[in-house]
């Protein structure tokens, strides 16, 4: 594994992490991937496409400043669509993880209030958001009886070191 600096080695994870479960959901029924487990966001589906469109939205604003706006009729993205869009989202966030500046900042409505938040806000929360509903999604695999995918650094660093 070539060593890169701590900002890429943990978006290159997040990328990593977030197309290896999708690549295992894309095996998935209609029906597995309709379940669901009480606590959680949603369906397997619906999970895995709020994960992409945030994903979408925090590269948007980190780009450009603005928030991502969606026709409110957009159809639901297919597992290829969301596959896609993860390589390329990632790869964004990659990029920008190493230029975003401490001072930067992009305007958000803060429950009505328009507010300064930091760009590297936005990638904290990337991190976090895919993580936290990643779980959630592996948790209803166990419940159907799917070994779900080892998402940790450990996995990571032997996956990427046997590359």
């Amino acid at each position: 594994m070539p060593p890169t600096d701590t900002l890429t080695t943990l978006f290159n994870h997040y990328l990593w992490a977030n197309v290896s479960l999708f690549e295992q959901c894309a095996n998935l029924t209609p029906e597995q991937l309709d379940a669901t487990l009480l606590g959680t966001f949603g369906s397997i589906r619906e999970t895995l496409e709020h994960i992409v469109r945030a994903e979408q939205n925090y590269l948007h604003r980190i780009r450009t400043g603005q928030r991502l706006v969606r026709p409110e009729n957009a159809s639901s993205l297919t597992m290829a669509e969301m596959l896609a869009s993860l390589r390329t989202t990632g790869e964004g966030l990659i990029e920008w993880a190493g230029k975003v500046q401490p001072d930067e900042t992009v305007t958000v409505d803060w429950e009505g209030t328009p507010r300064g938040v930091p760009k590297t806000i936005l990638l904290t929360q990337a991190i976090n958001h895919a993580t936290e509903h990643r779980s959630q999604v592996m948790a209803i695999l166990t419940q159907l009886g799917i070994e779900p995918p080892e998402l940790d650094g450990w996995n990571y660093f032997d996956t990427m070191d046997k590359a």
